[in-house]
C-alpha cells in the first residue's frame, strides 16, 4: 500500500517514458459508471502519476525497467 516505484516501460506510439508512480491510491468515477472493460483481461495496473497528479494506466507487457525501493529491475530489453 502506497508503494513508490519508477518505471521506464514503452507508451503505445513507440516512445519510451520514465513514470514516478504511486500504487495503493484509487480511482473514483465521477459519474459512478464502471470502466467500460476489466483491467485484468489486457494486462493493466492502476497507478498515481506522481508527475502528473493523475491516475493512469500502466501496461505491465512494455516495462522495461522498474525501480523499487534503490534496486533496478530490468524487465524486458
Amino acid at each position: 500500500k502506497g508503494l513508490i516505484f519508477s518505471a521506464l516501460f514503452i507508451k503505445k506510439d513507440n516512445t519510451h517514458r520514465l513514470m514516478n508512480a504511486r500504487l495503493g491510491k484509487h480511482y473514483k468515477s465521477k459519474t459512478g459508471r464502471p470502466a467500460p472493460y476489466k483491467v485484468d483481461n489486457f494486462n493493466l495496473l492502476h497507478v498515481y502519476d506522481m508527475r502528473l497528479k493523475a491516475f493512469r494506466m500502466l501496461n505491465l507487457n512494455t516495462i522495461l525497467t522498474l525501480s523499487i525501493n534503490k534496486t533496478k529491475y530490468i524487465i524486458n530489453e
